[in-house]
């Protein structure tokens, strides 16, 4: 792209041509704004300026698809665009590989942004017909697209293996593209995958808009590498058949630099002129490089209190969706444990008897299945009962071992465990009877 001395390449060569023809052209006033941008693992970073890294691409009705917050600077000549190209290569990613030892590991992107308006339009006030003179503008790009790349040539690892995985997708999104634009997708109606990868994307008013594109296709002639070179030959092949239908651009709106600084070009112009200054011209292009790097300032700024505003409001939410399904919980435990509560076993005892507490009117006891009934009548388990407490207390033998719940059905006084131990107990004795033995 950039050639040697000797041999100058495409981007020496265009950006003089573009200055020879505005030498030429003495009856236009003319602003170059120059960008220089990477895509990198498919982040975008400034080559310009390399504190602004992975940088958003945005779209407007006036600006169409442009990256937000990419450092743009006003050039007056060839040899500034080509020292800001170099300072620009500086900051690009190379590496090494088997197969080249400065390998490209991102894509680049540099474009020139040419606007240009009568002089008669120049000089009339901006004041007294703000809509006087259309600015045309003129967009030069110029893409220097890294190598597909084959790991087992190239012998990628670790990060090498993620660089060339991002270059081989964003070249396939490419030649996705264009086979849809030479199919004829555009005039039909269908859809075009631009946003599949971003380098697609930025190039968009390029590959099928309103642009005069031309694709440069490099190949080797070496037969080790011939499955490469078939593919870039049938990518050439469908690239021929995309059809662009460039056209005039007038902008008459503050899209244009040329437009929104009118007035305080206009200003500087008669103070410079009233004081005698001979180097009018060199003031005002400093002027509008300063004016364009402050407005470049100011949406940085404008785009990064966005984001943090959207990161400060997608945390709020999250916070009040952990609070809100926090309090669920809670409303479903205590539910939980309310219905516990309410759900609690009722004690039952089997039957009614003398010596069980009488019950309230109308009252009733849950009574098992199986259980045994107890005459309230039958004087003889009665008697039969107090009788055996009567000599318990008279004997001198020590009171019996006094029964536990775990001893429930092994009752020495019936033959058979019992369904329900009763237990009574004598305040002297300490004994528990079992019911079953003396209804038995």
């Amino acid at each position: 792209m950039r050639g040697t001395p000797d041999q100058p390449g495409i981007i020496p060569m265009a950006v003089q041509e573009v200055f020879t023809i505005i030498e030429a052209l003495q009856d236009r006033e003319f602003l170059l704004r120059v960008s220089y941008m990477e895509l990198y693992n498919e982040d975008i970073n400034d080559l310009l300026a390399p504190e602004n890294i992975k940088l958003p691409i945005h779209e407007s009705k006036e600006n169409g698809v442009y990256v937000a917050g990419l450092r743009e600077d006003i050039v007056i000549s060839p040899e500034q665009v080509l020292e800001l190209i170099q300072q620009g290569e500086a900051n690009r990613h190379i590496g090494a590989t088997k197969m080249n030892e400065g390998s490209s590991r991102s894509h680049t992107v540099f474009r020139m942004v040419i606007e240009s308006r009568a002089i008669d339009s120049a000089v009339e006030e901006p004041s007294a017909n703000p809509d006087a003179g259309a600015i045309l503008v003129s967009t030069l790009t110029l893409v220097d697209l890294a190598g597909s790349e084959r790991v087992a040539k190239t012998g990628a690892e670790g990060i090498r293996m993620k660089e060339g995985t991002a270059i081989n997708k964003s070249l396939l999104t490419l030649g996705n593209v264009i086979n849809k634009l030479s199919d004829g997708a555009a005039v039909a109606g269908g859809h075009i995958p631009y946003r599949d990868s971003k380098l697609t994307r930025i190039l968009q008013p390029s590959l099928g808009g309103n642009a005069k594109t031309a694709i440069i296709c490099n190949m080797t002639p070496a037969a080790y590498h011939v499955e490469e070179s078939h593919s870039t030959l049938r990518f050439a092949c469908r690239a021929k058949r995309v059809v662009n239908n460039a056209v005039v651009n007038e902008v008459l709106s503050d899209a244009a630099v040329l437009k929104r600084q009118a007035n305080e070009i206009a200003e500087l112009r008669k103070a410079l002129a009233s004081a005698g200054n001979a180097d009018v011209e060199e003031q005002i292009s400093h002027l509008r490089a300063q004016l364009l790097r402050s407005e470049q300032d100011n949406e940085l700024m404008r785009i990064k209190l966005e984001q943090e505003t959207a990161e400060r409001e997608k945390a709020q939410k999250q916070v009040e969706m952990a609070k809100k399904i926090m309090f669920e919980k809670q409303q479903e435990q205590a539910k939980e444990e309310g219905g516990r509560k309410n759900n609690r076993r009722e004690t039952w005892c089997p039957g009614r008897s003398g010596w069980a507490p009488p019950l309230a009117e109308g009252g009733s006891r849950k009574r098992p299945l199986q259980t045994m009934d107890l005459v309230d009548e039958d004087t003889t388990s009665r008697s039969m009962m107090l009788s055996v407490l009567e000599e318990e207390e008279e004997s001198d033998e020590p009171p019996a071992k006094v029964k536990r719940p775990s001893d429930v059905g092994k009752c020495q006084q019936a033959r058979t465990p019992c369904s329900m131990h009763v237990s009574l107990l004598n305040p002297a004795a300490q004994t528990f009877l079992c019911l079953s033995a003396l209804v038995a």
